[in-house]
């Protein structure tokens, strides 16, 4: 490596952003719906961004299609998700699956007052965000109940999933919300904590049950994010 090379590289590691940096902020902007499905993110611009090689920006984009949540297409460049109708009643089903078993488990082995006081706290702030009408920061905080709980488990595998599952929800969410209801009805998870600390694993798995389905009955996934629109039809 020459020594100017050496000292960008020095440069860029002071002033700008780690891969893993990157990749939660492009992830926060896709849980906050401002970045919504079908977003083509540009390395260009992104590297002036965050102040760092078009190298990192590949990277942080790999990460994040590793996971599904971007989508690289060849010749064509790296997008934002839009989950099809089938692949987001799979997204609920396997969250069917996990969490209801993560809910048993975290009763079983029982859950700390310091943590019951973090969950408690991510609902404050998300019950704040719903009285300012703030739906972007709402919505975050809904999916971030869900990853906290994963990682309460301490299950490195299970917080990853979780988080990726949680993800793949938002784009789902924005993709096929129904206007003015909200996605993640709040005082559920005030119940769903209340039975975490009661350790009672089958209420805690059917209040998790119960909330699933309430999110995935809220939106439209009747008719395909690409449905043909009748525009004589919609402004006659």
């Amino acid at each position: 490596m020459t020594k100017s090379a050496a000292n960008a590289q020095d440069v860029e590691s002071a002033t700008g952003s780690s891969v893993e940096e990157i990749g939660d902020k492009i992830l926060g902007a896709i849980w906050e719906h401002r970045l919504p499905p079908g977003t083509k993110l540009v390395e260009e611009k992104l590297a002036a961004v965050f102040g760092v090689s078009r190298t990192k920006i590949r990277l942080a984009l790999a990460r994040l299609s590793h996971d599904g949540i971007l989508t690289i297409e060849p010749n064509r460049g790296t997008f934002v998700s839009s989950p099809t109708v089938e692949q987001a009643r799979q997204v609920f089903d396997a969250r069917r699956l996990l969490e209801p078993a993560l809910m048993r488990e975290l009763c079983n082995t029982g859950v700390r007052r310091e943590q019951l006081q973090r969950l408690r706290k991510n609902i404050a702030l998300e019950t704040e965000s719903r009285t300012r009408n703030d739906r972007r920061t709402t919505i975050r905080l809904s999916g971030e109940f869900h990853v906290l709980l994963a990682e309460l488990g301490q299950n490195a595998y299970v917080g990853r999933y979780m988080r990726e599952l949680c993800s793949l929800t938002c784009l789902v969410i924005a993709l096929y919300d129904a206007p003015g209801t909200p996605a993640c009805p709040h005082h559920e998870h005030v119940a769903i904590v209340d039975a975490l600390e009661a350790r009672d694993a089958d209420t805690a798995c059917a209040l998790m049950l119960e909330h699933l389905g309430h999110v995935e009955n809220t939106l439209r996934l009747e008719m395909p994010a690409d449905a043909e629109v009748d525009f004589a039809a919609l402004f006659a």
